[in-house]
């Protein structure tokens, strides 16, 4: 049988939908937990407005770059009149497991995240929501 590709595009961009929210919602955790430490080693952020030009412009806050950048091109990839194609949403799902794998010894990114999610529980259970949205579907019997 046929397939459509009306159909497949909205479940390709439903799908995208999804993962988008799940990492908005892991750089949320990681950027308040990131803040915490912050403040503890630098005292209090005064405004959320400062809050946020230290989130976009301070060495301290640069390893969530990425992530930010991701989440970036999910909404340009969402916002496109085109269909949303599979090649395109494979490429941003295969950035986001790549970016939702921690390591102690690892590079700048993976070894905050990694940080993160030893200090955080907000942290942990947002990495779950995520990863779990990441893993591959499971046929149903």
């Amino acid at each position: 049988m046929p397939t459509d590709p009306k159909s497949e595009s909205k479940e390709r961009r439903e799908r995208l939908q999804q993962i988008r929210n799940a990492m908005l919602k892991l750089h949320k955790a990681l950027a308040e937990s990131d803040r915490a430490t912050y403040e503890k080693t630098f005292g209090k952020i005064a405004s959320p407005n400062q809050f946020l030009k230290l989130l976009t412009g301070d060495s301290w806050f640069a390893w969530l770059h990425p992530l930010s950048m991701l989440i970036v091109s999910m909404d340009e990839a969402l916002d496109e009149k085109e269909p949303l194609t599979a090649a395109k949403v494979h490429a941003l799902l295969a950035e986001s497991a790549k970016l939702t794998t921690p390591s102690e010894t690892g590079e700048e990114f993976s070894r905050h995240y990694f940080e993160a999610l030893q200090r955080d529980p907000d942290v942990v259970f947002a990495h779950a929501d995520a990863t779990k949205l990441l893993s591959p579907k499971k046929p149903s019997p």
